[in-house]
């Protein structure tokens, strides 16, 4: 299959161009700049500009550009760019494979689990209602930018990714450091609910939504066992055999993040219900093993 990726320099979108590569697919990488390899195709998100011959004959698309929710401070500035690097990247992607003759037959575009918002104990799955915050009002504008290619006929997955255990960035590549340390423990309470997935099994999740499913709509792609805040860091410290005694308090991440702990803080135990009715096998669905492979990664 030919697939374009966007995002394709990040954490997932690394792996992911990978993946498919081993697996025999022809993947090109839009880029923010001048193509300078024959596997990059020019765009400007924010211009709305595509070079669309690059595309030609594209099969499927995976739209994982945005910017980092945990980058920086959420200043009413950063704030704008965080909703409009998506609303704005996937209206650009979608508009130009709508315009491909013939069209992908699949779009797997990158949502997040904070559509969700802050839900406590409840179990959540694709059929869940959203919750309030900004997180979920961006949400659901970066899904509802995806509707033009559902109408065009078009397959589209919005894939509601949970937080992605990895070495090498992301909320554990944070973790890993402190944990090797011994430094690690509960934020806040620890008891919210932390929805995970492998790196491993994120990638392998989309490789099948893009090949082997013909699943559309919202599809929650994280591990089938979440775990409290305070479990999934004690796996993490415990595989690496170190404590993880020392908490940070609610406000204490309050003054480090600002309004971004309330996202830190917030419990989404969220479950990939159409994943494992669709038959998707996980490589590490359970936290122990999660956490051994983190640590030897």
């Amino acid at each position: 299959m030919r697939v374009a990726v966007t995002g394709a320099s990040g954490l997932i979108g690394t792996a992911l161009v990978a993946r498919l590569r081993a697996g025999g697919h022809d993947v090109v990488r839009l880029v923010r700049r001048s193509a300078a390899a024959p596997d990059e195709v020019s765009w400007d998100p924010a211009a709305g500009t595509v070079d669309a011959a690059g595309l030609a004959g594209v099969e499927g698309a995976v739209h994982l550009a945005g910017a980092g929710v945990g980058d920086h401070r959420w200043t009413a500035a950063y704030k704008q760019q965080i909703l409009d690097s998506r609303v704005q990247g996937t209206a650009t992607l979608v508009a130009a494979l709508v315009r491909l003759d013939p069209q992908p037959q699949v779009l797997v575009s990158g949502s997040a689990q904070g559509f969700y918002g802050d839900r406590g104990e409840q179990t959540l799955t694709e059929d869940s209602p959203g919750g309030t915050g900004f997180l979920s009002d961006v949400v659901r504008e970066w899904e509802a930018a995806t509707e033009p290619a559902v109408a065009a006929g078009i397959r589209v997955v919005k894939l509601r990714s949970g937080l992605v255990m990895a070495p090498g960035g992301g909320a554990f590549g944070r973790l890993l450091p402190l944990a090797r340390l011994g430094l690690a423990g509960p934020l806040g309470s620890g008891r919210q609910w932390w929805s995970w997935i492998t790196l491993t099994d994120e990638v392998a999740a989309i490789e099948h939504l893009l090949t082997a499913s013909t699943l559309a709509g919202p599809v929650n792609c994280c591990a089938p066992n979440p775990g409290r805040n305070a479990d999934v860091v004690r796996a993490v410290a415990a595989a690496m055999h170190r404590p993880a005694l020392l908490p940070a308090p609610a406000f204490a991440l309050r003054a480090v993040l600002g309004e971004f702990s309330q996202e830190v803080l917030a419990s989404t135990r969220m479950l990939p219900q159409r994943l494992l009715d669709d038959g998707f096998p996980f490589t590490h669905p359970g936290l122990g093993e999660a956490a051994a492979w983190l640590a030897g990664a």
